[in-house]
């Protein structure tokens, strides 16, 4: 990518991070260098159509988190004096709905959506105790407009024009809980919700949080179809803390740089369904049989990991708030046409012979443009025995969850 020109600029204290523009006061200036043959017309974090590079002093969430939610900024070139000049635009134009947000995940979810330039309505729905949650939010200065809503009575008027809804909603898992105990209660909430999601924003973009997800997603499907909406482009498991931990475990063992590190996390959210390829690991590093046995175990172990060290005070809330704020951010940023992004998520798929299956896909404005289907050639002998070993499992989940929903019928 060489370039004939470069341009660069300084940012100070409007902008810290984030997918377009957001007003983070005090930050430390942040350098954008911008390499180019011609006008720059767009770039979106490390996806950028000509070559860039982005430094921070500090920001907010750190550099890593800096790339992981994509900075998307629109820029405007303008040559004056042989001179490039760059005028940023925020757009903040989408409404997100989240279902939960006085809960462990929900509270700091709310808090990273609300801190993205894209979102201009950030409604905020649970059965108690919201209103204080978006009182506090809402003195963020940032542009999104944050109203609260209260029980069931105000649950469709928070989901009205939504274009993004996620849903956190349920109880956590404590010591000794295993997912599959938290099936019942879940399952439940789940479908209430689906269903006022179904009657009241049908088109929206639907980010499935609660666990257990390899069932939840299934019970979503069934009441989506029921009542007669389902489109499986739109409806997403978010498996994207498995990603998250699985690059960060990768950084630290082989010691590379965190933002650089990329693994594909397929399968299932739970326990042995959860597959890291580390073999697809980007950049290319290389592993013992010993490291890629103990990495995977602490990947699909990590959430108990943090259920035990919380010691009976909560789950993994702040690192799946972290993960869901960015699948939401790309969410965002497909649906503001950027063509180049790319997340794992459990999703209606046809890679292996199961109806639901977690992996790479390409987003863009319509939900799953296209499942990524080359991270599951050329496996190793541990991965291919592992992936055999999941479908069992995986496929009596999603069958658990498509039964629920048929002893207890949709409600009209």
């Amino acid at each position: 990518m060489a370039a004939s020109s470069a341009a660069s600029m300084s940012i100070g204290s409007t902008i810290s991070f984030g997918s377009k523009t957001g007003p983070f006061p005090q930050s430390k200036p942040f350098g954008v260098k911008i390499s180019s043959q011609n006008s720059f017309t767009s770039f979106s974090g490390l996806k950028a159509a000509k070559s860039v590079s982005c430094e921070a002093d500090s920001s907010f969430l750190g550099k890593e988190t800096t790339s992981a939610l994509r900075q998307s900024f629109a820029l405007k070139a303008q040559k004056q004096n042989q001179n490039f000049q760059y005028q940023l635009q925020p757009q903040a134009s989408y409404k997100v709905t989240v279902l939960g947000a006085a809960g462990g995940i929900g509270q700091p979810l709310a808090l990273l959506v609300k801190m993205s330039p894209l979102v201009s309505a950030l409604h905020l729905y649970d059965i108690a105790n919201v209103k204080g949650v978006a009182a506090d939010l809402s003195h963020c200065n940032t542009p999104s407009q944050v109203l609260d809503f209260t029980g069931a009575s105000e649950l469709a008027d928070s989901l009205k024009g939504a274009n993004v809804v996620v849903i956190p909603a349920g109880v956590p898992r404590k010591p000794g809980m295993t997912r599959d105990d938290l099936f019942n209660i879940n399952a439940n909430i789940v479908k209430t919700l689906v269903e006022a999601v179904a009657d009241n924003c049908p088109d929206a973009f639907i980010h499935i949080i609660s666990n257990p997800v390899n069932s939840t997603v299934p019970i979503a499907a069934e009441v989506l179809k029921q009542k007669g909406v389902y489109d499986p482009k739109k409806l997403f498991g978010v498996t994207t803390l498995d990603v998250v931990r699985a690059n960060t475990f990768v950084a630290q063992k082989k010691n590379v740089k965190l933002i650089d590190v990329d693994v594909p996390v397929v399968g299932g959210h739970a326990g042995i369904t959860i597959l890291p390829l580390l073999s697809k690991t980007k950049p290319s590093v290389s592993f013992t049989d010993e490291e890629v046995e103990q990495l995977t175990v602490r990947i699909q172990n990590a959430g108990t990991e943090v259920v035990e060290a919380k010691a009976g005070a909560g789950s993994a809330t702040l690192s799946m708030a972290y993960a869901a704020a960015r699948f939401v951010e790309s969410s965002l940023r497909a649906l503001d046409g950027d063509g180049d992004v790319y997340e794992c998520a459990f999703v209606q798929s046809d890679l292996p012979d199961l109806p639901f299956f977690a992996s790479r896909v390409k987003l863009g404005k319509q939900g799953v443009e296209a499942l990524i289907s080359s991270d599951l050639q050329g496996l190793t002998e541990y991965e291919q025995k592992a992936l055999e070993a999941l479908k069992p499992e995986l496929k009596a989940s999603i069958e658990k969850g498509i039964s629920f929903i048929h002893k207890q019928p949709v409600a009209a």
